[in-house]
């Protein structure tokens, strides 16, 4: 895989894994998770947005003007999990566990660009690990959330090259097992689509 299909496909993962964040605004267990996860979602859809400023003139054709089978993000981030916290929970540290992995490799990119975006996104997703882990700690002794770990784990197994994913299951104290890869999407992927792209299709060839 060459750099840019690693940048996309980082992109399309932030940018659906905020939009799934999102879906808590309002419903989250505590006013603080209403507030922190509206935060993260905000962030990581940020952090979409820069690297699409990356990779093409316009950000917002790149990230709303391509068809859903065009996208290159992971069945992980694709799944709707709301209103289970539970596997809300999982699937946070599960990608925040596979992104800092991805985010280590491009920080030793050799495109100064790259690298330098790639170490200022890192510094901000530390708030997002130390959500996660504040969580995972909380829940460790839950079977449903144990559950919902290794239920995700396939899926976040695909989120990483395979040369990664001994690492990824080391970080995580779940065993290796066969991954869903990237290359086919969730069932609820198509309704996320519409709902992402909406606005964007009300007035085509618009300037936002």
């Amino acid at each position: 895989m060459n750099e840019r299909e690693l940048l996309l496909q980082i992109a399309d993962d932030e940018l659906v894994v905020g939009w799934r964040d999102s879906e808590w605004t309002g419903i989250a267990p505590f006013l603080e998770e209403d507030v922190a996860l509206s935060s993260i979602a905000q962030n990581e859809i940020g952090h979409a947005r820069a690297i699409y400023e990356l990779l093409a003139d316009d950000a917002d054709a790149l990230a709303f003007d391509r068809p859903p089978g065009e996208y290159a993000c992971s069945q992980l981030v694709e799944l709707r999990l709301v209103p289970d916290w539970a596997r809300t929970i999982a699937r946070r540290v599960l990608y925040e566990a596979a992104d800092e992995l991805r985010l280590e490799q491009l920080k030793a990119s050799t495109d100064a660009d790259v690298a330098g975006l790639a170490a200022k996104i890192d510094r901000e997703e530390t708030y997002h690990r130390m959500h996660a882990q504040m969580w995972a700690e909380r829940l460790a002794d839950e079977p449903r959330y144990r559950e919902a770990v290794e239920e995700l784990f396939p899926y976040a197994l695909g989120i990483v090259d395979a040369e990664l994913r001994q690492a990824l299951a080391g970080r995580v104290g779940v065993a290796e097992v066969e991954a869903v890869e990237r290359g086919t999407h969730a069932d609820e992927w198509p309704e996320l689509w519409e709902e992402m792209t909406m606005v964007r299709r009300s007035v085509p060839g618009a300037a936002w």
